[in-house]
């Protein structure tokens, strides 16, 4: 055999030898996957924990004085809260209605951000300008005085030891009307369909405390007295906006005459300059 010869013969060798090498390796790469993937723990993430609703327990605390001053200070955040946020709102409506006073027209975004706080507050769909729908939500979209929600709250639920607090977070005694809504009363009169409306948390039920007042026909002589306080320039009073909740208990006027006995007796309205 040449020289050549067994030069091409070599290089025949050293490539098929090559070839094989690589082979080997990605059969051995493919095996080592295959081993991984059969070996590996799959991690779940853990379920999501809803989140912690706990009223606090003021049935245990034996001083009244101090029980009493604990259900306020407790409640007073959320309300506040809550006021902040109609006060945001309300400078927002405050700018609407100056420019619709002077006869011009809101454009399409500015209109449809005033026809959603007509479907949450539930303006009647009667009014046609964009200034009647603007002053009707002013008489909505407002404060309500610290002192106020606190005697009500107070009141509703026995200082927050009532079975509907516990049990569903309703700290203001608010109904609902549809089977499984909430929570059935134990005394709940023969033929009467009304249930006790369970609430998520605390924040939620304030919420719909505000929403409930600020919408419901039911309140529309208290929404006219702190319109005309607005009108003359007035701090909100508590003692007489009590007069517009008469329809808040089957009670009546011993409602308003309880609700603005608790502010009197709490000197709760040194909580609506706090």
């Amino acid at each position: 055999m040449s020289v050549n010869g067994a030069i091409d013969n070599k290089r025949k060798l050293d490539f098929l030898l090559a070839a094989a090498i690589s082979v080997a390796m990605v059969v051995l790469i493919l095996l080592v996957q295959q081993y991984a993937a059969s070996a590996r723990v799959v991690v779940s993430a853990p379920p999501k924990a809803d989140p912690i609703a706990v009223f606090p327990d003021f049935a245990s605390i034996p001083n009244v004085n101090v029980k009493k001053q604990q259900f306020f200070d407790y409640l007073q955040d959320f309300i506040l809260a809550e006021n902040n946020d109609l006060a945001n709102t309300r400078r927002q409506l405050l700018n609407y209605a100056a420019i619709v006073n002077t006869g011009v027209a809101l454009s399409a975004r500015e209109r449809g951000w005033l026809l959603e706080l007509v479907s949450t507050y539930r303006v009647e769909t009667g009014l046609n300008s964009d200034k009647e729908i603007v002053d009707e939500l002013l008489k909505r979209v407002d404060q309500i005085p610290v002192s106020l929600v606190l005697a009500q709250a107070a009141n509703e639920s026995a200082w927050g030891t009532s079975r509907f607090t516990l049990e569903g977070n309703n700290v203001f005694g608010q109904w609902c009307f549809e089977e499984g809504c909430g929570i059935v009363p134990r005394q709940r009169v023969s033929g009467a369909t009304h249930e006790v409306r369970r609430f998520t948390s605390v924040e939620s039920a304030v919420e719909a405390y505000f929403l409930n007042i600020n919408s419901q026909r039911a309140y529309d002589y208290f929404r006219e007295l702190r319109a005309y306080m607005r009108e003359q320039k007035q701090e909100l009073d508590s003692m007489v906006l009590a007069f517009g909740l008469g329809r808040y208990s089957q009670r009546g006027d011993h409602y308003v005459d309880e609700v603005q006995t608790l502010i009197i007796q709490n000197r709760l309205r040194s909580r609506d300059r706090g």
